[in-house]
């Protein structure tokens, strides 16, 4: 099951100076206090603003514009945490409706836990940036102090003297590095806890995930039952059907007229021929034998060898990751890169598929003209709803003018 992720990183003091994500911590808990305190005073002055006009008609639409805007708050917070601390947090709302914005934005959970967390996310980051500049600042004052004696000044932190002379510099550099370390991990530490309470408040729960994935699992599994009805119906179903009215004209014709008779088996076997080949274009569609028997390396040279351009398959799995994984990573690459040959005028392309602790993480790219998205009711919105039934997340990177990619993590247990 796919969680949103709070890494620690590595352990150690040579994992903590060298690991980048605490690197990229580092300034996301100096100026987070900028942004918590923006947020803070935009919402406690918006909020009761709005709900003071309620009574008068144009406090409804300022507390809606309020609520939008501190979920598109949330959003940025979520963007700006995967980007700093690696958290990966998704978007928690719920699908949204034709009609029927505001019953849409007030009685999603995730709305008001998006408050919950920017009204937090003030003392948090006072705290945060308390504790990090006064680290940071007594960790440059210790490792400076040979370099600061030498300009012919005493180092001194707070008011308090650091040394009086080179012995006493050499030393407050040697606790500099230390200090240094144990700014670092402090640092790894506020990241995680922070990192924990935006999962916890800006991520949907378990539940809400399970539920969800559950409802797009059978909305999906039913949107494939009605295309094999729909392919069997007006495909192979009619052809087998003009196939028996041939096969009964002639034989009433086989001996009153052979030649006819004989240009109507030709032609039942002609049907014949094409509803095999529709069946096992069907069949095919449902769950490729090649994947089956031989596994999803396989199964996607297969895929590439098929398209009207070039593509590059990077296999860098081992194990075979369970079925169900196997079937949306297979199904994920063929609906891309039938869209690339429909859509995107794309010239080559690129399959990869990796593996990142307990998911396998199928990508993508090609050089085509680029605007594909994720819309309702669309292919790939139908992969998405694919990898849901196992709580993965596919997303799409496809700027106008190109390249596209596309990205599945599924979840898995090998």
């Amino acid at each position: 099951m796919l969680k949103d992720r709070v890494p620690m990183g590595p352990n150690g003091p040579i994992g903590v100076v060298v690991d980048p994500r605490t690197w990229r911590a580092v300034p996301y808990l100096l100026v987070s206090l900028a942004l918590g305190t923006g947020w803070f005073v935009l919402l406690v002055t918006a909020v009761p603003l709005s709900l003071a006009l309620v009574l008068v008609w144009v406090g409804l639409p300022l507390l809606l514009a309020t609520m939008l805007l501190w979920r598109g708050a949330a959003m940025l917070e979520r963007r700006l945490l995967g980007l700093t601390l690696g958290v990966r947090i998704r978007d928690p709302y719920r699908r949204r409706p034709r009609r029927g914005l505001v019953r849409w934005v007030v009685t999603d959970p995730a709305t008001w836990k998006d408050l919950g967390y920017l009204l937090l996310y003030f003392p948090l980051s006072l705290v945060e940036f308390v504790a990090s500049a006064t680290l940071w600042a007594l960790t440059v004052g210790l490792l400076s102090a040979p370099l600061t004696l030498a300009l012919g000044e005493r180092p001194s932190f707070a008011g308090v003297v650091l040394a009086d002379g080179w012995p006493q510099s050499v030393l407050a550099g040697v606790a500099g590095v230390v200090a240094l370390v144990v700014t670092l991990y402090a640092v790894k530490g506020m990241a995680w806890l922070h990192g924990t309470l935006a999962a916890l408040l800006l991520g949907g729960s378990e539940v809400e995930r399970l539920r969800a994935s559950r409802k797009r699992g059978i909305d999906a599994a039913e949107a494939e039952r009605r295309r094999i009805e729909r392919d069997l119906h007006d495909g192979a179903q009619q052809r087998l059907l003009a196939v028996a009215v041939d096969l009964g004209r002639a034989q009433a014709k086989f001996d009153a007229a052979p030649e006819e008779a004989r240009e109507l088996l030709v032609q039942a076997h002609v049907g014949t021929r094409q509803a095999i080949a529709e069946l096992r274009d069907l069949a095919r569609g449902i769950h490729p034998a090649i994947l089956t028997e031989r596994g999803l390396d396989a199964a996607l040279s297969a895929l590439a060898a098929r398209a009207p351009f070039r593509v590059d398959v990077s296999m860098e799995i081992i194990d075979r990751p369970p079925p169900a994984v196997e079937s949306i990573a297979y199904f994920t690459v063929a609906e891309a890169l039938t869209n690339m040959a429909r859509h995107s005028g794309a010239t080559e392309a690129s399959v990869r598929v990796t593996r990142d602790d307990q998911v396998v993480i199928v990508e993508v790219l090609d050089n085509g003209v680029g605007g594909a998205a994720v819309r309702h009711g669309g292919g790939l919105s139908g992969l998405a709803d694919r990898a849901a039934t196992i709580d993965g997340l596919l997303t799409v990177n496809s700027p106008a003018g190109g390249p596209t990619l596309l990205r599945a993590e599924l979840p898995c247990e090998w």
